[in-house]
């Protein structure tokens, strides 16, 4: 499945919520507990996401030359914001990740039920999951 057909998915189990709002956190919430647990050795002070109000550990992987992240929150709503950017990006390649745009928070009004704070700190944890696709990148360009 590309980034795209992940979005539209995104997108369309959010329109299932028909914009209730309550909903919306609720489902998020949701994701956020089906996310796969971090080892507790990796919830480091390096593995912190900056600019995050919630604290926000994230780590990434490379297997068979695609891209694989693991992370945890402190809080519930976090977490769901970045289980959906590991669905979105999981198992793509690093070029998949940096070549992509992202939508899918705009079609699902997610600015509705974040606030400004959590805006910020989703943005921080994309630009964390591009910087390792941009590390694994150079990394393997070196390599070659």
């Amino acid at each position: 499945m590309t980034i795209n057909e992940t979005q539209d998915e995104i997108i369309r189990d959010f329109s299932i919520l028909d914009g209730d709002l309550e909903m919306s956190v609720m489902y998020l919430m949701e994701l956020g507990q089906k996310l796969p647990a971090m080892r507790e050795e990796e919830k480091t002070e390096e593995n912190i996401v900056k600019g995050c109000q919630s604290k926000v550990w994230l780590t990434a992987s490379l297997t068979h030359e695609r891209l694989f992240f693991t992370a945890d929150s402190n809080t519930a709503i976090t977490k769901g914001l970045v289980s959906m950017l590991i669905r979105v990006y999981n198992g793509h390649l690093p070029e998949e990740i940096l070549s992509s745009e992202l939508y899918f928070m705009q079609k699902i009004g997610m600015e509705r039920f974040i606030g400004t704070q959590r805006s910020n700190g989703f943005a921080a944890m994309v630009k964390q999951m591009k910087l390792y696709a941009l590390a694994f990148k150079t990394k393997s360009e070196i390599q070659a």
